[in-house]
């Protein structure tokens, strides 16, 4: 069965839900360890569509396996920054879906204003870093013990990428 990436929809929020808590409890690479309740996300996936989010999701025979969001900043000063969530089932991870999913959002984030787009990823998470860098991202920083999984502390890399802007 092939993937496609696609913006997220409505329809797609309770697998997109069940994707999000397969990655989360592998508690290795989100922030969080579980995902908020269907009917939180639901809301969610619903305000990201009615305000033209980059929010896509990869799916498989109806299924979501994969997801990149760019969202950008709350405040005035830094809403041309954007900030990246993704992830991807263990079995679809490897097969160029990460770099589909996110040169989408970036498309998106871009055409929605964002000109710098920011991530933080796990120094260890050597596969996502090299993805990253190949999309064009560069390092800024070690944060030392940026998160912790079961009480042990791991080092995080903050990564940036400047969009042009094309106002």
């Amino acid at each position: 069965m092939s993937v496609v990436v696609v913006p997220i929809a409505e329809s797609h929020a309770e697998s997109f839900r069940a994707c999000l808590d397969a990655v989360a409890r592998e508690k290795k690479y989100l922030a969080q360890f579980e995902a908020l309740p269907l009917d939180r996300i639901r809301g969610f996936v619903r305000e990201s569509v009615a305000a033209g989010a980059a929010q896509f999701v990869a799916v498989e025979d109806s299924r979501v396996v994969g997801w990149c969001d760019i969202f950008p900043a709350w405040a005035d000063a830094i809403r041309h920054c954007g900030h990246v969530g993704m992830g991807l089932l263990p079995a679809h991870r490897g097969r160029g879906l990460g770099r589909q999913l996110l040169s989408a959002c970036l498309d998106k984030a871009r055409s929605n204003g964002i000109t710098r787009v920011e991530l933080e990823v796990r120094a260890d998470n050597e596969r996502a870093i090299k993805l990253y860098e190949r999309m064009g991202f560069s390092r800024e920083a070690l944060k030392r013990h940026g998160m912790r999984f079961g009480g042990e502390y791991h080092d995080s890399v903050q990564m940036s990428l400047i969009l042009e802007d094309e106002a």
